[in-house]
């Protein structure tokens, strides 16, 4: 279930390890059973995020969703559409993202009868981290991971966010042991503006509870043993017992797991 920090071994490779490990076809986190309780706290739930996005929307017109398509930011795009909140939504796309990524985007194109606004990395500031690093310096240390990641994500993100008051993400506090103290609504120091986390005290089972109520698309990735979703060169499947995030950087501490769209700092 390993992959070398050079680069080596492929996403076929790691599917097949966790195949030995989780017999039988799809994932089955991806499909929960949809009892009367889990449906109903589902709709406790969306009440408790409609009610904050409509807030966030009023105290500040000029927010935005920064949609990843993960899971969790598949539930806040339909419940932004099916609501007409009227929050605009937008994506980073760092040039290395998997393929079924791409064909999600595509689908949410059409389901939702929209043009996603994309941001890309300065290609300069790409080519010269490349020339100086590597194709993959990023298996090579955190620093040079955090640095790829400044150049693909933060710096996109800054310009997305450029005139914005606040914004809009899909993270819970059970993704990672980074995430553990999100709060619904907090102030973002890293780019000075609000920062909004309707999911914050969702459940993976009612995430993916919400997806199947609703038919919500979703990335191909999940139903092979991705619940976190990045770039496609630092990202694998998980196995039985690792935690959410253990696919994303896995040859970094747990600790360390972040890509500098969402840090404290203090």
């Amino acid at each position: 279930m390993s992959r070398s920090r050079s680069g080596g071994g492929t996403r076929a490779a790691d599917m097949s390890a966790v195949s030995m490990l989780r017999p039988g076809a799809g994932n089955p986190a991806t499909r929960p059973e949809l009892t009367p309780q889990l449906e109903s706290a589902v709709r406790h739930r969306i009440d408790a995020a409609l009610q904050a996005l409509r807030a966030a929307k009023a105290e500040f017109p000029s927010i935005a969703f920064a949609n990843s398509f993960g899971a969790e930011d598949m539930v806040l795009t339909d419940l932004i559409h099916a609501h007409g909140l009227g929050i605009d939504m937008f994506s980073l796309d760092t040039g290395r993202l998997p393929p079924e990524t791409y064909t999600l985007m595509a689908d949410v194109e059409a389901r939702y009868s929209t043009r996603l606004a994309v941001f890309f990395p300065d290609a300069a500031a790409v080519e010269s981290y490349v020339r100086e690093h590597g194709v993959n310096a990023f298996y090579g240390s955190v620093d040079l991971r955090k640095a790829c990641c400044r150049v693909r994500k933060v710096e996109p993100l800054r310009r997305a966010l450029a005139g914005r008051a606040a914004w809009i993400t899909g993270l819970r506090a059970a993704q990672s042991a980074t995430r553990t103290e999100l709060a619904p609504r907090e102030y973002d120091a890293a780019f000075g503006i609000e920062k909004f986390n309707p999911l914050a005290d969702w459940s993976e089972a009612e995430v993916w509870a919400y997806i199947r109520i609703h038919n919500v698309p979703y990335n191909a990735l999940h139903d092979q043993f991705y619940p976190s979703i990045g770039c496609a060169p630092c990202t694998r499947a998980i196995a039985v017992g690792e935690d959410i995030r253990a696919g994303r950087w896995w040859w970094e501490d747990a600790s360390l797991k972040e890509c500098g769209l969402h840090v404290k700092t203090s």
